[in-house]
């Protein structure tokens, strides 16, 4: 298994996975504060037509190279709502 990674490397395109292991859409945008390294959440994009939906920095469990899994069951993303 790789070894987890930063949320500054991360990359709009990421894969975006639930905690049962469910792709739930791709990474849109990180929000936070690069300068002062403060991680607030993601947006996620999860689907084409929808608008990014806001994943706060508590539900994320693990950034791998090229993945971020979610401490969230599929159910639980598609009850988050959309970044302001």
């Amino acid at each position: 298994m790789p070894d987890p990674k930063s949320w500054l490397v991360v990359e709009p395109g990421w894969k975006v996975f639930a905690a049962d292991g469910t792709e739930v859409g791709t990474v849109h945008q990180m929000l936070g504060d690069k300068e002062r390294d403060i991680f607030d959440g993601l947006a996620v994009s999860t689907g084409l037509l929808s608008k990014a939906t806001y994943v706060p920095a508590e539900a994320v469990g693990d950034i791998r190279d090229g993945e971020i899994h979610l401490a969230l069951s599929a159910e639980q993303v598609e009850a988050l709502g959309p970044v302001d």
